[in-house]
């Protein structure tokens, strides 16, 4: 299920992703002294269009965008690559650099600043604000759909079990016999295998974990274990020489051993109330 919720995020974060666009020159237009974004959307503008933050995908209409159309509802999603030359940013910037373009957007077409043309204002001020929500959920996006075993979704206390390494019933320091609530002998292959999860503070568990001679029984992320129980599994189903496959299981072992050691609690927020305070 969580491989599925996984791969589902990924096809979301891929329809919204597109080319990387240029970004749009800062020079201005010897004409009409405006950037060439603006004076684009000031040729394509229609003050007919009753809700201008909307973008209907209907050839005839002056005003069209680069859109995604949504089944659901009749208007047009903006697309990440037309975001990206409204508020004039790079692919790769950052949330604050994000924030900086669009308080600067913001800020370059006020009704306050732009008194001649507040029709045009009012639209560019909805058209930005779109693109500024287009990448906040690209954001979002991107950080569900990060790899597990780059970024651990939280702490460590699932246990995997290398079968491929694993010796079998003929371990002297067997971890079924040590931890038999949470290890069992597989009836296909004679090797251990988990049987439950959940006993990250278990003392037995832990002998077990550090008794194991082969080490191969190892503390992974729930994300982590999905993936690697597919790949210990077509490991363990394929007729034929799997030199590659045990040795990428073994690199995403040792690169989530690392990055599982690394990771931090995320601090919780104070609750700050001020219910009881007197203001002056």
């Amino acid at each position: 299920m969580d491989c599925l919720l996984m791969c589902k995020k990924s096809v979301i974060l891929y329809s919204f992703y597109q080319a990387k666009p240029p970004l749009m020159k800062k020079n201005h237009c010897n004409i009409c002294q405006q950037t060439p974004f603006e004076c684009s959307f000031r040729w394509r503008f229609n003050p007919a269009i009753k809700h201008p933050h909307r973008f209907s995908s209907i050839t005839n209409n002056q005003f069209r965008v680069n859109s995604l159309r949504d089944g659901n509802e009749d208007q047009s999603i903006m697309s990440v690559s037309y975001a990206y030359q409204v508020l004039d940013v790079m692919p790769d910037c950052t949330l604050s650099d994000l924030k900086t373009a669009f308080r600067a957007k913001v800020k370059q077409f006020h009704p306050d600043v732009r008194r001649s043309d507040e029709n045009s204002s009012d639209a560019m001020i909805r058209l930005v604000i779109q693109a500024y929500e287009v990448h906040i959920l690209f954001l979002q996006l991107s950080s569900e759909c990060l790899d597990p075993f780059d970024a651990p979704e939280c702490e460590a206390f699932d246990i995997f079990v290398n079968e491929v390494l694993c010796v079998g019933k003929g371990c002297p320091y067997s971890c079924v016999k040590t931890a038999p609530h949470a290890f069992t002998f597989s009836s296909s292959t004679g090797t251990a295998h988990a049987t439950s999860q959940g006993h990250g503070e278990d003392y037995q568990v832990q002998l077990a974990v550090g008794q194991c001679p082969r080490s191969c029984i190892h503390y992974v992320t729930p994300s982590q274990r999905v993936i690697l129980e597919e790949l210990l599994g077509s490991i363990l189903n394929m007729p034929f020489d799997c030199s590659a496959e045990a040795e990428l299981l073994y690199s995403l072992i040792v690169k989530a051993k690392y990055e599982n050691n690394r990771y931090t609690k995320p601090k919780k927020k104070p609750n700050v109330s001020t219910k009881h305070v007197d203001w002056y």
